[in-house]
Formats: C-alpha cells, sequence, structure tokens
C-alpha cells in the first residue's frame, strides 16, 4: 500500500469531463490513453500496442491491445475509441482542439482503428496521452446524459487501479486492477490519496510517516529545502516534460478597463516576477517570457521584454485614462503558496494606482467564474503538452471561446491573426516552417498580452525513497503507480 496526498481534493474524477491537475493525478491511474509518453516525449504503447502513418502522414492506423477488460469486466474494442472521440468533442475542450485535424475515424474490425486527417499534422502522435484523450466505456455512457452519469462519481477505465471509495474531505481510495493486462502489474495493492487540507499538515503527515509521496506542488515551497534534508528522502524534478508547467494571469479582455492593451502591458511590468520566483517559490522555476514555455518545441525569447518597471506601468496606465475603476482579482485557491502570491500581486498593481479588489472562492467556485468571464484577472497554470499545437495556441484562438469552460481562451482573446498563425504551424512542414510560425505568432502575442504570463512553474515530487520506479514517463505521478514498487 502507498499513501500519497493528492492537494487539492479534485473536483471530480471523470477525466473525460474535469481536467485540473488533482483530477488528472488521481484518474491517470484509473483510465488511459492509447499511448503513454517516455520523458524524451516520445510515444510509448499503452492501449494500442502499435500503431503505423502512412507515407502522406495523413492515415495513422492503430491496433490495439487483446484481452483488456474494463474494471466492470466488459471488454475494451474499438467501438469504445470511437465512441471516446465523439463524446471527448462535447467535453473536453482540449481534446476539441487536438482533434480538429481529423476527418473521420473508422474501426475496420474490433481491435484497429483508423485515423484519416484533412492534412499532416505534425504533433499527431502526441494527443493520446490519458489526461488529453482518456478511453471511456461506451456501454456506461452511450446514450445518457454525460453531466449526471452516476459513474462519474465511480469512474470505470482500463487502468492498473480501480477506484474503491471516496470519503470526502478525507481519503479517495484505488485498489488493485486484479485482470490488468500486463500481467503482474500493478505491483501496489492499494493507493490511498490522502486530502489534508491544512499545507503544515500535509508536512507533518510526510514526516511523520502517515505518508510515503508529495508529488508536487503537494507542500509549500517553503517546506520543501527542509523536507529535502529528512533521511531516506528522495526528491526529482522529472515528470513534468509533457506538461512544462505555465503559471499566467488570466485577464477578461471582454470590458472595462482590461479591454485596453495599454492596461495588460502596464500589468506585466507592475509585477514583480522575479520577487515572486525567488521569494514565494523558493527559486524553483523561471521568469516566463510569453505564451511558451522554454522547454517546448518552437520556444523564442526573442520578444518584447517586460522588466519590473512601476513607473513605466503608471505611465501607461495614465495613456489608457485609468481613472480608479474596481478590478476583480481571483486568487488560485491550491494553498498558502498561491495565496501569497496573489498578495503580492495585488500590493504590486495597487502600488501603480489600480484599484484591486480580491475574491476568495474555492476551487470549484473560481473555476465556475472563470468559465463563466465572472472576473477580471484570474490566477492559473496551464500545461504546454510538449506542442504549440497542443497546449498553446487552443488559448489564444478565437474559436476556443467556449463559455462555461475553463482551460480555453477564457480570457476573450481575438486576433484573426493569430487564429491564421496557429491553423498554418499545425499542419506546416517542414519543422523549420513551424519554428518561423510560432516565433512569428508569440511576437503578436507578447505585444498584445492577453493574459500576463509569469513563472515557469517547477513542481519537486518527494518520495520515500523505498518507493521505486514511481516516475518513468513524461507526466510522472498521474500515471507512474502501474510501474511502482516497494523496497521492503
Amino acid at each position: 500500500m502507498i499513501n500519497a496526498v493528492i492537494q487539492p481534493e479534485p473536483p471530480g474524477l471523470m477525466l473525460a469531463m474535469i481536467q485540473n491537475g488533482p483530477t488528472q493525478m488521481v484518474s491517470g491511474n484509473i483510465f488511459e490513453g492509447l499511448l503513454r509518453y517516455s520523458p524524451k516525449l516520445e510515444p510509448q504503447p499503452e492501449l494500442a500496442e502499435s500503431w503505423s502513418v502512412s507515407e502522406d502522414a495523413k492515415t495513422y492506423t492503430f491496433k490495439l491491445r487483446k484481452g483488456v477488460t474494463w474494471h466492470d469486466g466488459k471488454p475494451f474494442t474499438a467501438a469504445d475509441v470511437l465512441f471516446s472521440i465523439e463524446m471527448l468533442k462535447q467535453t473536453h475542450a482540449r481534446a476539441r482542439t487536438n482533434l480538429a485535424q481529423v476527418d473521420k475515424v473508422e474501426a475496420p474490425d474490433d481491435y484497429t482503428v483508423v485515423f484519416t486527417l484533412k492534412q499532416p499534422f505534425g504533433p499527431f502522435l502526441g494527443i493520446f496521452e490519458v489526461g488529453s484523450m482518456p478511453m471511456v466505456p461506451k456501454h456506461l455512457y452511450e446514450g445518457t446524459d454525460f453531466k449526471t452519469n452516476p459513474y462519474n462519481n465511480a469512474p470505470v477505465g482500463t487502468g492498473p487501479f480501480m477506484f474503491k471509495e471516496w470519503q470526502k474531505g478525507s481519503f479517495i481510495r484505488l485498489v488493485k486492477n486484479p485482470n490488468y493486462y500486463e500481467k503482474g502489474k500493478p505491483y501496489i495493492d492499494e493507493i490511498y490519496w490522502q486530502i489534508i487540507p491544512d499545507a503544515a499538515a500535509r508536512s507533518v503527515a510526510y514526516e511523520t510517516g502517515k505518508v510515503d509521496v508529495l508529488p508536487g506542488g503537494s507542500v509549500e515551497n517553503f517546506d520543501v529545502p527542509r523536507l529535502f534534508k529528512l533521511k531516506d528522502t528522495c526528491v526529482t524534478g522529472a515528470g513534468w516534460e509533457f506538461f512544462s508547467p505555465l503559471a499566467w494571469l488570466w485577464l477578461n479582455n471582454r470590458q472595462g478597463p482590461l479591454a485596453d492593451k495599454r492596461v495588460r502591458q502596464a500589468i506585466m511590468y507592475a509585477i514583480d516576477r522575479d520577487f515572486a520566483k525567488d521569494v514565494i517559490w523558493n527559486g524553483l522555476g523561471k521568469v516566463a517570457t510569453g505564451p511558451s514555455s522554454s522547454a517546448i518545441k518552437y520556444y523564442t525569447d526573442d520578444v518584447k521584454k517586460y522588466p519590473y518597471d512601476p513607473a513605466k506601468a503608471k505611465a501607461l496606465l495614465k495613456e489608457a485614462g485609468y481613472k480608479g475603476e474596481k478590478i476583480r482579482l481571483l486568487p488560485l485557491a491550491y494553498g498558502e503558496t498561491w495565496q501569497r502570491w496573489g498578495e503580492a500581486v495585488k500590493q504590486n498593481l495597487m502600488d501603480v494606482g489600480m484599484n484591486i479588489e480580491t475574491i476568495a472562492t474555492d476551487v470549484a467556485g473560481g473555476n465556475q467564474k472563470i468559465g463563466d468571464w465572472d472576473y477580471d484577472i484570474a490566477f492559473t497554470y496551464l500545461y504546454q503538452y510538449g506542442d504549440p499545437a497542443l497546449g498553446v495556441g487552443r488559448n489564444y484562438i478565437s474559436s476556443n471561446i467556449a463559455k462555461g469552460q475553463v482551460f480555453n481562451n477564457v480570457e476573450g482573446y481575438s486576433n484573426p491573426e493569430i487564429d491564421k498563425l496557429f491553423a498554418d504551424g499545425a499542419v506546416a512542414t517542414p519543422d523549420s516552417k513551424r519554428k518561423e510560425i510560432y516565433e512569428k505568432a508569440q511576437k503578436i502575442l507578447v505585444e498584445d498580452v492577453p493574459v500576463a504570463w509569469m513563472l515557469e512553474l517547477q513542481f519537486p515530487t518527494i518520495t520515500r525513497c523505498k518507493v521505486k520506479n514511481l516516475i518513468t514517463t513524461g507526466i510522472g505521478v498521474n500515471d507512474g503507480f502501474k510501474d511502482a514498487w516497494l523496497d521492503k
């Protein structure tokens, strides 16, 4: 048995409907995708055991594993893949964007799935990770109202662990799937995801031996150096390669002062991001230069720079005619580090003359407000998924403005040139052409400041050294328990 911390408590575990970090972390061990990805982001078999690509790069044929069953014993077949794709187009904003280049998906037999693309799409083999395209059981979801399906509260996947119980506010318990298709795996009988709302108590739970695994982001940064020093403690920064988390402030571009680009630029100059990195994040991370993390393809830092410059911020606010209108700031309810950051940003913005009101919410309430566009400035961090066509464009293209969803273009930024660049970049060949297009897009976005980019985040995973082989893929803990074992 392994005890791990999950922070904060997930709003739900149905991965096809909810994609926030804690949900992906727990449910990535219940559900599976067609592929997994190495730390270098190379595709590896999961529910698909092999795949081939046609010469014109428009047809991808996946051979599915035979003998795979859902946790309720029903067989997993190509019909589930076809159903999952149709469902995800309705319920999963990122999957919808990722699948935009697909012309048709067919199943010539129960164990073959053929994707035909409208045109070649460079990152296509990168879209099949469990959080990006989880496979959903057709027999439990077909013909139901997806949002109210009772299996959302007791998820059924094909993964190495099965959902057993959830005591709200206390723990989520997963148990070994005895019929898992990889014989002998998983090696661990149970995972208890401990829900410990208080940050200090999470650190104490590790120190006293109550928990064995502190996934990235589950303890406050100021506690990390102390925990590093404990005996029998192992620490790694690996397992985030696929995500490259980037923190920014959503800026509501639709109305009020923030509809003016000069006010958004002023916000960039007003915020001391080095202070945030060094003091609030304990030096873990890197100041962001724009919409792409430096860890992903086609990144450039040859863009307009926004050093900390309160005088410049004040001048821009004056030029924009800002008259002290109230601006609502939503911090992120992910613990004390984020609360402190919220306070620091509020202070920075008030120092240049902005009238800031903090709106406190919990995670679900914050998501709801952002999805309903009921905010002015809101903290977030988003994953980049290894390629700008997968993780970057989704936040800036106008076709991804959809009310009620959280991780798309919720700022309401609309620029036909950016729409065109991201559409072209996704399908351009060769890579040098993609690079040119994405570099141009980064320059335009950094000038327009649709959101205020803060930091590339680093989240160390802290474990007892007896926990072996937990992080073997580019998504780390999210699908790692399948391979993990305990050294007795």
